[in-house]
């Protein structure tokens, strides 16, 4: 099968998305289904993705806008692993990792919201088939948008080994002033649905003793529509409970897990919630929304909280960093169910979707 993989999403500070698009691009490039592999970014040939993590600038030539390149799509699987086909394919198979922006156009941009109702229903009419990262999500699509449930797959991401297998270095977590199991753990953009006002607020409710002794570290990318962020985390910066990393690289990222007392992922809509996978795989205890897929995702290795119950969540957040039985627990079990997440798994069930596809070739 020859494919045509769009990496857009590619750049030095992955989201969620560009991580999925990133083990695709490691996964496919050696796969023995795989006869041919071309990469494409904003309407240009990328030889070397992995440079786009580094930061470097699309090439100025070799646009598609040419009949060769047009015969090349054409011959091809074409995959938008970010919820668009590009405008060159006539077909191809998409990912739709969540349906945030039309359930709760509220919480995005006003700018994204009107490209999604501009371009996401016509790639979905051309798509031959559709993933999507849970089955919370396909049935979501299916229910939304009347997608034939033959022409959608779910598809569960997965997590690297080093978030199981690499030592723990103190030294990394000391660089920062932070002690091993002596602080809460948030890995989230700053956008209204992953409720971090919310987190904001009970953390500074706790009891000031369990708060002083276990401050909050708050990382992840700037996000949107977040204008009421600021002034609360420079207060708890200011109060010393809370510590602001911004965005962090993921070597620094798993020891942050590791050294985590408890990982808190209170977003009330996710397509997946890769960074509760990866704190279960480092062994950290979590507790999340019981909102959306997160339940999927995380199963019995989680415990549950309604972020906009502001009492419960504050309640909830003091019984998670005290309870050592539950710690002992909920790390086993975190462990445990991460492991059945793999990106091989992901990349196997992308290939058999390709497969299903390449037959409409007839060769």
């Amino acid at each position: 099968m020859r494919l045509n993989l769009w990496v857009d999403a590619l750049e030095p500070q992955l989201g969620g998305i560009g991580r999925y698009t990133w083990e695709l691009c490691k996964g496919l490039s050696n796969h023995p289904a795989i006869s041919e592999l071309t990469f494409f970014a904003r309407g240009r040939l990328i030889d070397q993705p992995e440079r786009l993590l580094l930061g470097a600038k699309l090439p100025k030539r070799r646009r598609l806008q040419t009949w060769a390149g047009l015969r090349k799509l054409r011959k091809a699987i074409v995959h938008g692993p970010n919820y668009f086909l590009p405008p060159y394919a006539e077909t191809g198979v998409i990912t739709v990792h969540d349906l945030s922006v039309f359930r709760y156009p509220e919480t995005h941009p006003v700018a994204r919201v009107q490209a999604f109702e501009q371009e996401f229903a016509r790639s979905l009419r051309r798509a031959n088939h559709v993933i999507t990262d849970t089955e919370t999500v396909r049935q979501e699509l299916i229910a939304d948008f009347g997608v034939n449930p033959s022409d959608v797959t779910a598809i569960h991401l997965g997590v690297d080994r080093p978030f199981f297998d690499e030592e723990f270095d103190a030294a990394k977590l000391s660089a920062l002033g932070l002690d091993p199991r002596q602080y809460g753990l948030c890995i989230a953009a700053l956008e209204p649905r992953k409720k971090i006002l919310e987190l904001l607020r009970a953390w500074r409710d706790l009891p000031p003793a369990l708060r002083n002794r276990y401050p909050l570290v708050l990382a992840g990318n700037a996000g949107w529509r977040n204008e009421g962020h600021r002034a609360v985390i420079d207060q708890g910066v200011a109060e010393g409970w809370l510590r602001h990393l911004g965005f962090i690289e993921e070597t620094l990222l798993r020891q942050l897990y590791k050294g985590a007392r408890l990982f808190i992922y209170p977003s009330t809509y996710e397509g997946f919630g890769l960074p509760a996978l990866e704190a279960m795989a480092s062994g950290a205890p979590v507790l999340v929304a019981g909102r959306s897929c997160l339940p999927e995702v995380c199963g019995n290795a989680a415990a549950y909280v309604d972020p906009d119950d502001h009492a419960g969540f504050t309640g909830k957040l003091a019984q998670a960093l005290e309870d050592e039985r539950w710690h002992t627990e909920s790390r086993r079990l975190g462990r445990e169910r991460a492991a059945t997440f793999t990106w091989q798994r992901c990349i196997e069930g992308t290939v058999e979707v390709y497969r299903e596809a390449w037959k409409l070739f007839g060769s």
